[in-house]
C-alpha cells in the first residue's frame, strides 16, 4: 500500500520508533498496576469482631488475673467448621465454661451469637490498611468489594466506547495526552477520597482513562510500523504488560498502605501527560482525514530523527474520489475470564502470586509472536483462547487437596490468555480501517469489558457451587477461540486505509486457505483515496 511505502522511506523501524516504543510502553508498564491495584488495595485481611474483653482498656484487670489474648478471644469468639474463631460472628456473653480444661466441660454449641455490631479488628501483619479495613468491606458488607470491581470495568468499557470514536475525531495524540491526565488526577485524589462512594467514582473516572491510553497507544504503535514489525512492536507493547505486573507486586510488597500505594502508581501519570506533547500523531491518521500538512510536518520530522537527510522535503499529494460498498466485519466477543476465578488463593502469598504470573506472561507472548508470524493470527488467536479455556476447565475436575497441579493448569491459563491478548492487539489493528480504527477496537473492547464487569459477580456463584465460576470462565474463552476461527487473515498484508480497502483480506492463513465473502450492502461510502509520490533528490 502506498503509505507503507512511504514509511519505508522515512524510516519505517529507526530513532523515532525506539523512541516512541519507550515513551508508549513504560505508561503501559505503571497502566497495568491499576488494573490488578485492587489484589492489594482490596485485600481482605484476617479478621474478627470488636469484643469489649479483648479491644477495650478497661479488660485489662481481667488480663491481670492471668488470662492472655487467646483465652479471652476464646471465650469472646465461636469456632468456625474449621476450628478458627469466626470472622462475623461473637458470644453475647462470655463463655467462660470453654476455659475448663478437662473434656466433660460444656461446649459452646447451644450459646447465643450476634453480629459484629461493634465494628472488626484486622490483622494488619500483611498490610497496614486496605479499603476493606477502611470501609468494612466485610461480612453482610462484602458485596462492596466485586461492586467496586465491577465499576471499574464499567469505567473502561465506558472509555472504550467514547475514548473510540473521539480518537478518530480528533486524533490519537490528543486524547492520549488527555487520558494521561485525567488518569494522573483521579488516581491521585482517589487516595484521599472520605467513602467508598467517592472512591468508586473516581477508580470509574481512572478506568475510563485506562481504556483511552490502552487503546491509542497500540493504535499509534501500529500506524508508525512497518508491516513486517507490526507483530514485533505490539508484543513489546504486550510485554509491558507483564512488566507492569511484576512492578505492581515490588511496589505493593515495599507500600502496605492503600492510599500510599495508591499515589506510588498515580503521580508517575503527571510527567507521562507532559512527555506526551512530545510524540507525534499518526501521519497516517492526519492524512486519510485530509490533514494534509499536519501530515507531512510529521512525516518530516520523523525523516529527520531517522536520520533521513537526503529525502527531500517535498510531498505531491494526488487526491482522487472513489466509491466502493462498505462492508463491516464483527469481531467476537472477547475472552474476559482471565482465569480470575479463585486465583489469589491458590498460594498463600499474594505478592509471590502476582509475580509468577508476570513471569509465565512472559513466555506465552514471545510464543505468541512466533506464532503470529509462523501460523498467522486467525490460528493464534483462536488457539491460545480455546487453550486457556481447557486449563481452566480442568481445574474443575483437579482435587482441592492438589494445590501443585491447581496452581500449574491456572497459571498455564493465564499465560494463554496472555497470548491470546497479545495477538488481539494486533489482530483488531489490522481488521479495520484508519479512518474507524479506534471506533472498531472500541467496539471490541467495550463487548470484552461486559464479561470483566460480571466476572467479579460472577465469582459469588461460588457460593451455591465451588464450580460454577470456574466452568463459566473456562468455556467463555473456548466458545471465543471458535469463533475467532471465522475472522479473516491478515498475516503480512498492509493496514487497510479506507473501508474500500477491506474486502482485499481473506480468511487464508498458512494452513487453511478459503475466501472470504462479504456479503453486498446497501448504501456506499465515498473515501479520498490518497496515492503517494516520494521521490529522491536527484
Amino acid at each position: 500500500m502506498a503509505f507503507a511505502e512511504l514509511l519505508e522511506q522515512v524510516g519505517s523501524l529507526g530513532r523515532f520508533q525506539i523512541f516512541q516504543i519507550v515513551s508508549l510502553v513504560i505508561p503501559i508498564m505503571c497502566l497495568t498496576t491499576h488494573n490488578l491495584l485492587e489484589n492489594f488495595t482490596a485485600a481482605i485481611p484476617p479478621h474478627r469482631c470488636w469484643v469489649p474483653l479483648l479491644d477495650n482498656a478497661s479488660a485489662s484487670a481481667l488480663v491481670a488475673r492471668g488470662l492472655g489474648p487467646d483465652a479471652l478471644l476464646r471465650v469472646s469468639i465461636p469456632l468456625d467448621k474449621h476450628q478458627k474463631p469466626e470472622s462475623c460472628r461473637r458470644f453475647l456473653h462470655p463463655q467462660w465454661q470453654l476455659l475448663e480444661l478437662n473434656e466433660s466441660a460444656p461446649n459452646a454449641s447451644g450459646a447465643g451469637t450476634e453480629p459484629c455490631l461493634d465494628g472488626w479488628v484486622y490483622d494488619r501483619s500483611d498490610f497496614t490498611s486496605t479499603i476493606v479495613s477502611k470501609w468494612d468491606m466485610v461480612c453482610d458488607w462484602q458485596f462492596l468489594k466485586p461492586m467496586a470491581q465491577s465499576i471499574y470495568m464499567a469505567g473502561i468499557m465506558t472509555g472504550a466506547v467514547i475514548c473510540g470514536p473521539v480518537s478518530d475525531r480528533f486524533g490519537r495524540r490528543l486524547v492520549l495526552s488527555w487520558c494521561y491526565l485525567q488518569m494522573a488526577i483521579s488516581g491521585t485524589c482517589c487516595a484521599a477520597v472520605p467513602n467508598f462512594s467517592l472512591y468508586c467514582c473516581l477508580r470509574f473516572l481512572s478506568a475510563f482513562a485506562v481504556a483511552g491510553i490502552m487503546m491509542n497507544t497500540g493504535t499509534l504503535l501500529m500506524e508508525w510500523t512497518k508491516t513486517q514489525a507490526r507483530a514485533r512492536v505490539m508484543t513489546i507493547n504486550a510485554l509491558g504488560f507483564s512488566f507492569g505486573q511484576a512492578l505492581l507486586s515490588g511496589i505493593a510488597y515495599a507500600i502496605r498502605d492503600w492510599c500510599i500505594l495508591q499515589l506510588a502508581v498515580s503521580l508517575p501519570f503527571f510527567l507521562f501527560f507532559l512527555s506526551s506533547w512530545w510524540l507525534a500523531e499518526s501521519a497516517r491518521w492526519l492524512i486519510i482525514t485530509g490533514k494534509m500538512d499536519r501530515g507531512l510536518h510529521e512525516l518530516k520530522k520523523v525523516a529527520r530523527m531517522n536520520g533521513k537527510k537526503d529525502i527531500r522535503d517535498t510531498l505531491t499529494i494526488e487526491v482522487r474520489s472513489g466509491a466502493g460498498p462498505m462492508s463491516w466485519t464483527s469481531f467476537p466477543v472477547r475472552a474476559a475470564a482471565w482465569g480470575r476465578a479463585g486465583v489469589g488463593n491458590l498460594l498463600s502469598d499474594i505478592f509471590l502470586v502476582q509475580v509468577l504470573f508476570g513471569a509465565i506472561d512472559m513466555p506465552n507472548k514471545m510464543g505468541a509472536f512466533f506464532a503470529m508470524n509462523r501460523l498467522g493470527r486467525r490460528l493464534t488467536q483462536a488457539g491460545s483462547l480455546i487453550l486457556a479455556g481447557l486449563c481452566i476447565l480442568a481445574n474443575t475436575m483437579v482435587p482441592q487437596e492438589l494445590q501443585t497441579l491447581r496452581t500449574t493448569l491456572a497459571v498455564l491459563g493465564i499465560g494463554f490468555v496472555g497470548s491470546a491478548f497479545t495477538c488481539l492487539v494486533v489482530y483488531c489493528s489490522e481488521l479495520f480501517p484508519t479512518v474507524l480504527r479506534m471506533t472498531a477496537v472500541g467496539g471490541g473492547q467495550t463487548t470484552a469489558r461486559l464479561g470483566s464487569i460480571l466476572g467479579p459477580l460472577v465469582r459469588l456463584l461460588g457460593q451455591f457451587n465451588p464450580l460454577l465460576p470456574l466452568i463459566i470462565y473456562g468455556a467463555v474463552p473456548v466458545v471465543s477461540g471458535l469463533a475467532a476461527l471465522l475472522l479473516p487473515e491478515t498475516l503480512n498484508l498492509p493496514l487497510p486505509d479506507t473501508i474500500q480497502d477491506i474486502p482485499n483480506l481473506s480468511t487464508k492463513s498458512p494452513l487453511l486457505s478459503s475466501p472470504l465473502s462479504l456479503p453486498p450492502q446497501p448504501r456506499a461510502f465515498s473515501m479520498h483515496r490518497i496515492l503517494w509520490i516520494w521521490s529522491e533528490r536527484t
